[in-house]
């Protein structure tokens, strides 16, 4: 397995932990076929004739049920242990953490889209990679979707306990979120049928850049596949239903409904490719108000990959068909930009930090929210596709859109403020306060106080110079 932080690891794709896949055979054939085959692992799947794993023999199952109990002739489906339990190729390793512990599993096999067998988990590996309190935390991770988002907070306060940066805690949060949107939206497709075209989630605003925290509001839509006049009935049928059990799982499962109705049960937050692009077009060509605002949200969209998505990457091909409506409609990031200027840092003239009634500051508002609209900006202008912000900055520094320096200091002040934010969080999590973006900084170490000043600065710096470069303001 990679050498990589303990919060990467467990967001790692479970492919890129499994061992190659174990012998197979049918259910009918021998146990002593079967045990000979042990002879190069440690457990055999019975497979249907499309290869589909029905069962499982482990050594442990040999001890127990077969030696000297059960005659080699007998068929290995009368030995095996089933219904059995398996995770996708590519799940995240914690989900299938959580699964080899809450059920006492020694082997988990790993499936593909077809339900064929691709790989196989093998608990002590697995778990030695994953050490210290992260365990008993993923453990709560095998549950239903509101225990899995109840769970995340004690997660990351092991993970920051365990000396791991903040953005890599954020990206296992991230992780996490994500994969509950693919487990609601699974569950929204078995509870209505097939669709009647292919579908693909878009995940939106922080959880889109990988940067969502504890408790993120749904931005949300559908991309659907093309489709003929003649579809539209069954398509004008089946998703307006659809949608409101997928927003309404995800409320269920932690995600607040967005007050700005950005979420697929709104007709105007579905579309094909085509209907997406020339939804870009209009606010491109409107760029007011909230057009701006919903351009900045949707553009750091990601697709989220379920069953129900049409083949290939049709989020990605949606960004790239996006590139020649921005060239043609150059002024919308100018207009975004001069919108965006509105969102300045929380510091006051005298270099202090701004503090509301309750002597909080809002490190969202006044620091996150302005870097991350003008890395956005130059992103887009720049061709990028990535959506988090430190990996937008990594690409623009390799275009030569910033210096190195500069994207460094910036990648640190993100980390300074997120972390910042994350912390504030849990401690309000424990309080039994919501948790929010506001944080009590006088509560802080000096240092760190110092720390975080300088980062918003360097924010100030880099936005004001941004936002200058495309509305032509002196700044």
């Amino acid at each position: 397995m990679a050498e990589v932080s303990p919060a990467l690891r467990v967001t790692l794709p479970v492919a890129a932990a499994m061992r190659p896949v174990p012998p197979a055979l049918p259910p009918d054939a021998p146990l002593a076929e079967a045990v000979r085959a042990m002879a190069i692992d440690s457990a055999v799947l019975a497979v249907d004739a499309e290869g589909r794993p029905l069962g499982i023999l482990t050594e442990r199952d040999v001890a127990r049920r077969v030696a000297f109990r059960l005659p080699p002739e007998t068929p290995l489906g009368a030995a095996m242990t089933a219904p059995l339990i398996t995770c996708e190729a590519d799940s995240h390793l914690w989900r299938a953490i959580a699964l080899l512990r809450a059920h006492a599993l020694r082997h988990l096999p790993v499936l593909d889209r077809a339900g064929r067998c691709v790989g196989m988990l093998h608990r002590q590996e697995v778990l030695a990679a994953v050490a210290g309190r992260t365990l008993s935390h993923l453990d709560a991770l095998a549950g239903d979707d509101a225990a899995v988002k109840a769970a995340q907070a004690g997660l990351a306060r092991s993970l920051l306990a365990e000396g791991v940066a903040a953005p890599d805690i954020v990206r296992l949060v991230s992780g996490i979120n994500l994969d509950l949107h693919r487990r609601v939206m699974a569950r929204a497709l078995r509870a209505h049928g097939a669709p009647p075209v292919g579908i693909t989630l878009l995940v939106m605003g922080s959880a889109g850049r990988g940067e969502s925290l504890l408790r993120p509001d749904q931005d949300n839509g559908l991309l659907l596949e093309a489709y003929g006049e003649e579809a539209r009935p069954a398509v004008d049928a089946w998703f307006p239903a659809f949608a409101e059990t997928l927003n309404a799982g995800l409320e269920e499962a932690g995600f607040p409904l967005c007050t700005g109705g950005i979420m697929a049960r709104n007709a105007a937050w579905r579309g094909t490719r085509m209907e997406w692009a020339a939804r870009f077009g209009q606010w491109a060509r409107q760029r007011a108000g909230e057009a701006l605002l919903h351009a900045g949200i949707a553009f750091d969209f990601i697709g989220v990959d379920t069953a129900g998505s049409v083949a290939g990457n049709p989020a990605a091909e949606l960004r790239r068909a996006l590139g020649p409506m921005l060239r043609a409609q150059s002024a919308l990031l100018g207009a975004m930009a001069a919108q965006d200027r509105q969102l300045t840092v929380a510091l006051n003239p005298w270099g202090g930090f701004r503090r509301d009634r309750g002597g909080r500051t809002d490190l969202k508002l006044g620091g996150l929210m302005p870097l991350v609209a003008a890395t956005r900006l130059l992103a887009l202008q720049h061709g990028v596709e990535e959506t988090g912000t430190p990996e937008r900055l990594v690409a623009l520094a390799a275009r030569g859109a910033l210096k190195e320096g500069e994207a460094e200091g910036l990648h640190g002040a993100h980390a300074a403020l997120l972390g910042a934010v994350l912390q504030q969080q849990l401690l309000d999590h424990e309080a039994g306060r919501m948790p929010g973006s506001r944080v009590a900084i006088a509560a802080l170490p000096r240092a760190e106080q110092d720390r975080l000043r300088e980062a918003l600065r360097a924010v100030r710096r880099f936005t004001k110079a941004a936002f200058a470069g495309f509305t032509g303001e002196v700044w």
